[in-house]
């Protein structure tokens, strides 16, 4: 891609044009990294750039914008360009071709303000984003507070490319993010949960909802964790204080490269506390915290239009992860349904990161817990090998069938047949037609 991204500055280069590599994949390169795309800046108008391409599609023509195709990667062509009046926090009302320099001063962060020819390779740096890498600091360009009300979602974007490349803000970066923290509700849905999707499945992940948090844009989103930050909770399991610090860890021990919905679940595993807390006499509780998430949950997975899989995923394993509690006391049959549950893994993920996330009193009892999940880890695997799921064994008879057999008419109590038939093979006490058949004659 990258070979592909510099036949392309020098294709425009040599007509004529002048044309870098710009933003992230810069930033991404001076850093050592493999950039995910790249972005192209020239002088070239837009209706230049679809003279010298032949693939090419007009997505933000009217902003100087070409997206154009060369061996099988797209790549955005911008025309350098001033902006100013947005209205909407997010596009500007007046788009002026301009300079590089123009350009790179219309720009969010330093860091991303860089320009690069692969050609002759010479960097172009007008704002300072070079000593701002070196120096490992996220900085505006210009006025912060102008920045910000360019485009709201600066305020999550600032926080993502701080905690991604290990940054510190500028002063006035940092009070401007804090200033304007309430107008991140303006921002359209859609994208406040891409970049929020973003945040989550990254390494630093704790570190930058905790940020969030102490900027006062999570509360913004999720108007719970204020209270979460003032409910503790009982030290003999959780010396780590209160729910959302104990949130924040149990989000730290989540491996990279999970399931989308794991880490949301993580996130709102105990969202529902603070309307819970009751005083027993002796301790906190949070009776039926689990059930009173869903209500709390559901409309804001959906408020930020969330796909209909991911909310359904997200709930699913909101609503069982109590079943933990009482594995072993449930029948054979129940154990394995849940077995075979899609989401089932991830269910053990999400209870194993939540007792590690705990700062227990008592260590022993601790590891002890740990010891019984892994043994249901353990169970569970075994299961899925040695082919004794639900979902490996067909139903031995249809209710037609058993109608037939039985010579019982068409009612519940067929219904009722049926599943204590599937139950008994399931469990293994049944495993043939000819035994199924004997055991509906017995009764």
């Amino acid at each position: 891609m990258h070979k592909t991204a510099t036949n392309i500055v020098g294709k425009l280069q040599d007509h004529g044009f002048t044309a870098f590599l710009v933003g992230g994949c810069v930033r991404d390169l001076l850093l050592g990294q493999e950039p995910k795309d790249y972005d192209i800046a020239t002088n070239a108008k837009p209706e230049e750039v679809e003279a010298v391409f032949e693939n090419t599609w007009p997505i933000g023509k009217s902003f100087g914008v070409i997206l154009i195709e060369e061996a099988g990667h797209k790549f955005e062509v911008a025309t350098f360009r001033e902006e100013d009046s947005y209205q909407d926090g997010r596009r500007p009302t007046i788009v002026k071709y301009s300079n590089a320099e123009e350009d790179a001063l219309r720009r969010d962060f330093t860091i991303n303000g860089i320009f690069y020819d692969p050609i002759i390779d010479k960097h172009y740096d007008y704002v300072g984003g070079r000593k701002d890498l070196a120096d490992k600091v996220l900085r505006f360009i210009g006025n912060p507070d102008t920045r910000v009300q360019e485009d709201f979602l600066r305020l999550l974007r600032a926080v993502r490319f701080r905690h991604r490349f290990s940054l510190d803000y500028d002063y006035d970066t940092g009070v401007a993010l804090k200033t304007h923290a309430s107008l991140v509700t303006q921002i359209a849905a859609e994208r406040v949960s891409d970049e929020l999707n973003k945040i989550i499945v990254h390494k630093s992940r704790a570190a930058a909802l905790a940020d969030l948090f102490n900027l006062g844009i999570l509360a913004k989103l999720f108007p719970e964790v204020e209270a979460l930050a003032n409910t503790d909770q009982p030290s003999d399991h959780h010396q780590e204080g209160d729910v959302l610090t104990h949130t924040f860890l149990v989000l730290q021990q989540m491996n990279e490269g999970e399931d989308l919905a794991l880490y949301w679940a993580a996130f709102f595993h105990d969202y529902a506390k603070a309307k819970c807390k009751k005083w027993d006499g002796e301790r906190w509780t949070y009776p039926g915290h689990d059930q009173v998430a869903d209500d709390l949950v559901a409309p804001l997975l959906e408020r930020l239009k969330f796909s209909k899989k991911l909310q359904t995923d997200i709930l699913w394993l909101l609503h069982y992860k109590p079943i933990f509690e009482s594995f072993y006391e449930m029948n054979l049959s129940k154990r394995l349904h849940y077995f075979d549950e899609p989401q089932f893994e991830n269910l053990l993920k999400l209870e194993m990161a939540d007792l590690k996330g705990c700062v227990p009193e008592d260590e022993k009892e601790h590891q002890t817990a740990l010891l019984e999940l892994k043994k249901i880890q353990e169970n569970w695997q075994y299961a899925h090998h040695a082919g004794i799921l639900p979902s490996s064994k067909p139903e031995l008879y249809t209710g037609e069938e058993i109608i037939e057999i039985t010579g019982i008419p068409p009612s519940a109590r067929i219904g009722e047949l049926k599943a204590a038939l599937r139950e008994r093979q399931i469990n293994g006490e049944i495993s043939t037609r000819k035994e199924a058949k004997a055991w509906l004659l017995s009764l």
